[in-house]
């Protein structure tokens, strides 16, 4: 895979674009370019599966006619075909009812610089193909040479894309920044007196040199696989929860969506009208910070040009901030915060940018020592999460807690309670925060949750 280098500058595609459509009588437009290359190659059993390679390069306009807007993209950046695009964007925002909420955002807000958030990492983009494959065999060697039960895999997949995004606007500002990222995944099966068990670990980063190394990946994976042999239900009962940090990550998700402005003027959120009030736990402090350095989710600037940063979101318990784009913020009267999102082809939108919860001081050892029964949660299912009441239940696996002690997996049950009841009986939080994806949290203790069982 080579480095992107095309003969076509992003941003000098977005700045034609804007000229084009301002001559075509757009009275304020933005528009965002993108050219990105990835690749895939997938092992099971020793043996190659798939190997893809996907090259893209997207144009996205946004035209305003006073205060109707509207939106289209393409792939076309012939230099006719981009004039006709203007035109006909320009058209279509005229045939829309306008939206006094709709624009662009105020010129003040908008990046005058930016740091290096260590995003671009091309190395790893020179690795041949049969490196490539030989990183997706080591991982799925090493877990299923890890134990004669491991009889079968799901198989191992290692990924790397770089991309180039470029924004421009009316408002006068123009931007672009470079990506890469790397990830590396394995899923075993194993089996013992009759029953099969599957579980799976990864790992991502911006740069080859973090992601972890195959033999890790795959005897992580390995170790979780196994402890799932032997898997029962247990009785219906009210215990404490402790979350490892790939379930209390799941966990964070739905707060991270309920703050983002959308859910919010829908009025579709738990934590509608609650800033400034106590939401959770003094354990509690949640941060978004979209310039974190290598962070999976950063940007120097958002998806219409405004400065991204680090956002207290709740600070020991209270609720400090939401997450804005600049049309949520107009429609709910606040600043935005830098959070916009968008597709190519679609209008921005907040979302969350390295949203994680502040780890705490004990190991996730001590958290399970100081459970006297209990389930440790390693595994969620299910869509069973009310967003407007925050009435939560999923299915759930894991392992049962006796005496401070893992004792036997679990699975078939269900795990149930309220989100807002959660995080405000949150009673320890662990010290073992890592990022993998754009949401993270450490290990996590809920003083009583309800489990259902047989």
């Amino acid at each position: 895979m080579s480095r992107i280098a095309g003969t076509i500058d992003p941003l000098e595609i977005a700045e034609r674009v804007l000229e084009r459509a301002r001559r075509a009588g757009a009275t304020a437009c933005d528009a965002v370019a993108v050219e990105a290359e990835s690749s895939s190659t997938a092992v099971r059993l020793g043996e190659v599966e798939t190997v893809k390679l996907s090259r893209e390069r997207r144009l996205g306009l946004r035209c305003f006619a006073g205060e109707s807007s509207a939106v289209a993209s393409t792939a076309d950046f012939d230099d006719v075909a981009i004039e006709a695009f203007a035109h006909q964007v320009v058209e279509m925002a005229r045939a829309v009812a306008p939206d006094p909420f709709a624009g662009l955002p105020d010129p003040a807000l908008l990046a005058k610089d930016w740091p290096d958030l260590e995003l671009y990492d091309p190395h790893g983009l020179e690795l041949s193909p049969e490196e490539r494959v030989a990183r997706a065999k080591a991982c799925e060697a090493a877990a299923l040479s890890a134990d004669a039960r491991l009889v079968n895999s799901e198989g191992a997949d290692f990924a790397l894309g770089s991309a180039r995004v470029a924004y421009a606007s009316s408002a006068g500002f123009a931007g672009s920044y470079r990506s890469t990222s790397y990830s590396l995944s394995v899923a075993p099966v194993a089996h013992e007196n009759g029953a099969m068990q599957r579980d799976y670990w990864y790992d991502a980063s911006r740069s080859l040199a973090r992601l972890a190394d195959p033999e890790t990946i795959g005897r992580t994976a390995a170790a979780r696989t196994l402890r799932r042999l032997g898997a029962r239900p247990v009785p219906t009962q009210q215990v404490p929860i402790v979350f490892d940090p790939q379930t209390a990550g799941s966990l964070l998700g739905h707060l991270a969506g309920a703050v983002c402005g959308g859910a919010l003027y829908r009025r579709a959120s738990f934590l509608l009208d609650k800033l400034g009030q106590e939401i959770a736990s003094p354990l509690v402090t949640v941060i978004n910070d979209g310039r974190l350095p290598r962070g999976l989710a950063s940007r120097p600037f958002d998806a219409e040009g405004t400065a991204t940063r680090r956002t207290l979101v709740v600070e020991g318990g209270v609720l400090r901030s939401y997450l804005l784009d600049g049309y949520a913020a107009r429609k709910l009267g606040m600043p935005p915060t830098g959070s916009a999102s968008r597709s190519v082809g679609d209008v921005p939108g907040a979302s969350p940018t390295n949203f994680h919860l502040a780890p705490g001081t004990h190991t996730p050892e001590e958290i399970v020592a100081s459970v006297p029964r209990g389930l440790f949660v390693t595994g969620l299912s299910g869509f069973g999460v009310n967003s407007v009441t925050g009435d939560y239940s999923r299915g759930a696996s894991g392992l049962w807690i006796e005496n401070g002690e893992l004792t036997h997996p679990v699975e078939e049950v269900t795990i149930a309670g309220n989100l807002l009841q959660m995080y405000r009986d949150v009673e320890m939080v662990g010290n073992d925060l890592v990022f993998r994806s754009s949401i993270a949290a450490p290990t996590l203790r809920i003083r009583q949750m309800t489990v259902a069982g047989r």
